[in-house]
């Protein structure tokens, strides 16, 4: 390995040796499709940097995640990791110390102190690295939940103090680290910063604030290597990013429901709401959007058909119809102008394929995340919550790739995209780790079985998916070298590629989907989305 390109200070305590095992872990792992999630990931990093001199601990693979924050809770070989998200930006900054530390020799006096504490100096060690470090891990996720830099930057300040106090008797030599608490305190920096600490088994290695601000992290920055002669990095945890959008494709033909397709589109058949309201398929789906908070909608059509979308979303009826309607309903048509206020019709005048459909959106998405729903999908929640809204809370939670799934019997498996994965919350979210388009029951059962599923159920996927903008590269690489499946430029192969590069993770939607897609499927939906 020619690392010669990082520039992560090595032996000051920042898992620099993690770091490169997991990034061959990961090499590995997108070269050949080991579907390894990222637990997976730092697993075989673990094991690989334990068969070297390299003293490293099962927290450091923690870098697998990047700077997504995470919460890790570990006893023995038992690991539990959960991220953890922000609700606005916080600003560090880490400060390489430009000292040295022996890392080996602190944790060698640690270890001493276990299994049975002998004296003061080893009750003392237990007691911080034990329900003292709990409290304050704990007070600290809780912060960053909230957003709170101030209160994230006490519980730092504290854990130094704590720490000065219980493990610099236990080896002096590295621990009492004067370069690390002449920085600490260096008064230039107080005015800056609502706290800071020590960099893991500490010593004089590394050094990190949380900074009051961006502009106060500059400043910090220049403090650091003006006044102090230091070196020193920014590191900024970020939100997820807020989906403001939604693609709905709705430009094809509508083969299985021929004929009746040569006379209305199936995205315009009609349906029944629970409120007995009459209404096109289209916009029952447009308000599933909205009602997850999203601000704008883009329906994918072909040209000749865009005035019949126009129709329902931005002209009135004519005011001799208009007067006929109850007041009701003539609000009713106020209701449906705002809506066209906030969509957008863009064109899919050739037809090839899902992906194709998709990839038409790109210049209106604008490198955004964005909600991609079915044309010929009806959806009804179980919960509050509609279920495109629970696909942003967990977006918002993870910060990658969602696909709402869905529970399926096998005899249905092959009339619907389908996922395999590992439960990271069983029964609900799972770290996918593959696609598979319409399989066969045989391939399914081989394949596709989901731990802790009845015998021939799967998991298909719902008919909604929170994408990152990165899955537009994809299309357009199938697209210029004409990639196709069955004919076709499909979405699959490339959420697959999504996933293999950037993760994914599949939700099970609390929820009903109604399929429109076929004549049974409409008839029988016809029935039960009324009484959903």
């Amino acid at each position: 390995i020619d690392n010669d390109q990082t520039d992560l200070p090595v032996k000051k305590g920042l898992s620099s040796s993690a770091a490169i095992c997991v990034l061959v872990a990961r090499a590995f792992n997108r070269l050949y499709d080991l579907k390894l999630t990222v637990r997976g990931e730092m697993e075989l990093a673990y094991f690989g940097e334990i068969t070297t001199p390299s003293r490293c601990g099962r927290l450091d693979q923690g870098c697998a995640y990047g700077n997504r924050p995470i919460l890790m809770t570990f006893d023995a070989d038992r690991i539990d990791v959960r991220e953890v998200s922000v609700p606005r930006e916080l600003y560090f900054v880490i400060v390489d110390l430009h000292a040295s530390k022996d890392t080996r020799e602190i944790l060698s006096r640690l270890n001493r102190c276990y299994p049975f504490a002998e004296d003061e100096i080893h009750r003392q060690v237990q007691e911080y690295l034990g329900p003292i470090n709990a409290r304050i891990v704990r007070q600290a996720a809780e912060a960053l939940r909230a957003g709170d830099a101030e209160r994230l930057g006490r519980l730092m300040t504290e854990a130094q103090a704590e720490f000065d106090r219980h493990l610099q008797p236990a080896c002096p030599s590295q621990l009492t680290a004067p370069v690390l608490h002449r920085v600490l305190s260096h008064p230039a920096i107080q005015p800056l910063v609502f706290g800071g600490k020590g960099v893991g088994s500490q010593g004089d290695g590394t050094a990190q604030f949380i900074a009051r601000d961006q502009s106060c992290q500059e400043r910090l920055i220049q403090v650091v290597e003006r006044d102090l002669g230091l070196s020193a990095l920014r590191l900024t945890l970020r939100p997820a990013r807020r989906v403001r959008k939604a693609v709905i494709p709705a430009a094809g033909f509508g083969t299985r429901l021929f004929p009746a397709t040569k006379a209305v589109k199936k995205e315009l058949f009609p349906i029944v709401d629970r409120q007995g309201r009459a209404k096109p398929v289209i916009l029952s789906i447009v308000e599933e959007a909205l009602s997850a908070g999203i601000e704008e909608v883009a329906i994918i059509v072909q040209s000749q058909d865009r005035e019949l979308f126009e129709e329902i979303f931005c002209t009135p009826p004519p005011i001799e119809n208009f007067n006929k309607l109850s007041r009701e309903n003539q609000q009713y048509c106020g209701y449906l102008m705002d809506i066209g206020h906030r969509v957008t019709f863009l064109a899919q005048d050739v037809q090839e394929g899902f992906g194709h459909a998709v990839h038409c959106a790109r210049r209106w998405v604008n490198d955004e995340p964005f909600l991609l729903l079915l044309g010929d999908h009806l959806y009804a929640s179980d919960t509050e919550e509609s279920c495109a809204r629970q696909l942003l809370n967990v977006y918002e939670r993870v910060g990658k790739s969602v696909v709402g799934v869905k529970v399926t019997p096998g005899a249905e498996v092959s009339a619907f995209g389908c996922v395999t994965g590992l439960w990271e919350e069983p029964g609900s979210l799972l770290t996918i780790t593959e696609f598979y388009e319409k399989p066969d029951l045989p391939y399914a059962r081989q394949h596709l079985r989901v731990e802790g599923m009845g015998t021939d159920e799967f998991l298909t996927v719902f008919g909604q998916y929170l994408l990152d903008p990165k899955i537009f590269d994809y299309l357009e690489e199938h697209i210029r070298l004409n990639i196709r499946e069955r004919g076709e430029y499909q979405l699959t192969s490339c959420l697959e590629r999504l996933r293999r590069e950037e993760g994914f993770v599949g939700y099970v939607v609390r929820g009903r989907r109604f399929d429109l897609g076929t004549p049974s499927a409409y008839r029988q939906s016809l029935i039960d989305f009324v009484k959903a």
